[in-house]
This record gives structure tokens, sequence and C-alpha cells, in this order.
């Protein structure tokens, strides 16, 4: 059974940064592509980073320049800098996993301007 477990959020200023985590368990995690996404409210969960198997990655424009996703043999991180407002969201980890998408249960973060 695929587990994907987030961590790392919280509330920061306009300005500041957070790592957010991810722990992935019950798949062959180093051969799939994960990815980063959040939801704000009211919102439609969206994009913003993805790694592949091969360690190449796609960013959302919004945050480009900002963030970076990257991940080792047993964790995906997304380094997030300058954070703004508009950020704040629920994020999400997901792996693709065979013919599925899998989720985590997601962090909050909140950026206070």
């Amino acid at each position: 059974q695929v587990q994907l477990v987030e961590s790392g959020g919280g509330l920061v200023q306009a300005g500041g940064s957070l790592r957010l985590s991810c722990a992935a368990s019950g798949s062959t995690f180093s051969a799939n592509t994960m990815g980063w996404y959040r939801q704000a409210p009211g919102k439609q969960r969206e994009l913003v980073a993805v790694i592949s198997s091969a360690g190449n990655t796609n960013y959302a424009a919004s945050v480009k320049g900002r963030f970076t996703i990257s991940r080792d043999n047993v964790k995906m991180y997304l380094q997030m800098k300058s954070l703004k407002p508009e950020d704040t969201a629920v994020y999400y980890c997901s792996e693709d996993f065979g013919p599925y998408r899998y989720w985590g249960q997601g962090t909050q973060v909140t950026v206070s301007s």
C-alpha cells in the first residue's frame, strides 16, 4: 500500500522560507515521478512542481525561481523561498505508481503579509 506523508508546513511571514518533505513507502519510490500540488480555499488543486525518476524538473510559472523540488532515495522535498501571501494553500505530494496517482494528506502553508 502506497503511503505519502508530508511535513514541514506552517506559518511564515511574506519573504520567508519553508522546506516541505514527503516521505513515501509501499512503492518503487526511486522509479516514479513525484510531484507537489497545492489547493487554496475556493480554488482547484494546481501543480506546483514535478520531478521525474531521472531528476528532471518542471515548475508552475508562479513559483519558478522561488521554489526548488528535489529528491533523494527516501524522500522528496520542496524548498520554498521568497514566499508570498498567494502561496497560502494546502500542499500535497503525489506519486505516480503504475496506472495510479497517489496523494498524501496535505500540509498547510500560510504566508502572512
